[in-house]
């Protein structure tokens, strides 16, 4: 009984949304709502730990707030960490009554229409029901948690900044623009794959799609039906949606965009070097360039990502799951996400796991919601030494 509450809890203050309660709707409201407010409350309350603590360890991505990337948008909202905490507060409040009143507006009680916008804006995906979103079949509720979705999944900065009229933030800032063209581009190729293997109509191939590909991009994990009926291209497009994320200052998890964009840069500019060796190509952001250690500390984080996600992968598989799952649930996990696939599947949950493997996932949501190495430089010894 106390793994399954530490497990629910850590889910729920790292915003993943993997859950061990069997029949969800047969739990008390009062314990759903704690359990959705917990998420909520994390969320907001990892961005100003991220906004404090992250740039002084250099691990790239949210160095925006310290100004050591130059960037087309205010890199401090105000002078101090306080004020910038509570500029973000107010929006996100902002926001959490926007989505309740328009949920309430759809049918919701007030209870459901909380614990699904605490939910919403804390990527999190902890549902009232145990088929999740899914469960109202309402192509209105879909549209607006996917709208919410989408501002969860955007730098909070930029919200702030279109808050007090500078709306072209949004356009200027290039790692929204790549989060929302990889948004179009993977709904495009889920879509079209629903349509083309699947008696699917176009409107409901694109309304799923577009909802399950921005739940999983932004680490929401909300469901709108069972992807793991899809065609093979449509589950391999959300699987890849695991490791992506969110933007650097939103409430998603994941590797996040500016880290998938700026090592896709990296790696453009190796490639030109290979082309003209003598020539100087600098990696640039908004048209400034980008700091060599920055560059530095987000390739380590990626391959430290991708080697704990192997590491966590085969020590699930010793505890006896098959390869399906424990790929899938240790990158639901350290990406936040909540469901993945096989066991782990829209349709599952993850109390069956034993033990061991539910310590371990605790673990691997904990190391992923915050951003890995403000725990592991806990265990350095270095770190202790006067």
């Amino acid at each position: 009984m106390f793994t399954a509450a530490f497990f629910e809890s850590m889910s729920g203050f790292t915003t993943t949304g993997a859950s061990v309660l069997i029949d969800i709707e047969r739990v008390p409201e009062s314990l759903l709502l704690w359990r959705a407010l917990t998420h909520w409350l994390g969320s907001m309350g990892i961005i100003v730990l991220s906004l404090a603590i992250l740039p002084f360890l250099g691990v790239g991505g949210m160095q925006l707030y310290k100004a050591e990337v130059p960037s087309p948008v205010p890199d401090k909202l105000r002078p101090r960490i306080k004020d910038t905490a509570m500029a973000l507060w107010k929006v996100y409040i902002l926001f959490t009554a926007a989505e309740t009143v328009l949920l309430m507006a759809g049918g919701l009680n007030l209870f459901e229409a909380l614990s699904h916008t605490f939910a919403t804006l804390a990527t999190s995906g902890f549902s009232t029901k145990n088929a999740s979103v899914g469960h109202y079949q309402s192509a209105y509720l879909d549209g607006v948690v996917m709208i919410f979705m989408l501002l969860a999944g955007i730098n909070f900065s930029l919200h702030y900044a279109a808050l007090r009229g500078r709306v072209h933030s949004f356009w200027r800032d290039p790692e929204c623009r790549f989060f929302l063209g990889l948004c179009a581009l993977l709904i495009a190729a889920t879509a079209g794959s629903l349509y083309g293997s699947t008696d699917t109509s176009l409107s409901q191939a694109f309304r799923y799609a577009a909802f399950q590909v921005i739940s999983i991009l932004t680490t929401t994990g909300f469901a709108t039906a069972d992807y793991e009926t899809w065609p093979p291209l449509a589950q391999v497009v959300l699987f890849l949606c695991m490791f992506l994320g969110g933007s650097a200052g939103s409430t998603g998890g994941g590797i996040k965009c500016l880290r998938i964009l700026l090592l896709i840069k990296r790696g453009y500019r190796e490639t030109l070097l290979l082309i003209h060796p003598r020539s100087v190509f600098q990696v640039k952001l908004g048209g400034r360039m980008v700091p060599a250690d920055v560059l530095h500390s987000i390739w380590g984080f990626f391959v430290l990502y991708l080697g704990l996600f192997v590491l966590f992968s085969l020590l699930m598989a010793a505890l006896g799951l098959d390869l399906l799952t424990a790929f899938s649930s240790v990158a639901a996990t350290l990406g936040n996400i909540g469901p993945g696939f096989s066991a782990m599947g829209p349709a599952d949950n993850y109390a069956a796991l034993p033990q061991a493997a539910k310590w371990l996932l605790s673990l691997s949501m904990l190391l992923g919601r915050l951003e890995i190495y403000t725990v592991l430089v806990l265990v350095i010894p270095e770190f202790w030494r006067p």
